[in-house]
């Protein structure tokens, strides 16, 4: 018989999470943008720089407060306790 997965693995990884995030916010600032003022496009750009700052350096405002406040965890952590 097979032991169950432990909880880990059903969640997602904090890159997963980070670009569910970034999707969410572009979307809402571009929407935004379009109905409210131009000005929300600020919100857009904030979201790319966080991107590659995260890309470029390996964290971010957003990664630090996820992996503080909730259980996500980057994806190559997860694998090296396998």
């Amino acid at each position: 018989m097979s032991s169950p997965q432990k909880t880990w693995n059903n969640r997602w990884p904090l890159e997963r999470v980070l670009f569910a995030l970034a999707g969410t916010m572009a979307i809402v600032s571009a929407i935004l943008a379009a109905a409210v003022s131009p000005w929300f496009l600020l919100l857009t750009g904030f979201v790319g720089v966080n991107q590659l700052l995260y890309a470029s350096v390996g964290v971010c405002g957003a990664s630090l407060i996820l992996t503080k406040f909730t259980k996500a965890r980057p994806a190559c952590a997860a694998e090296a306790t396998q």
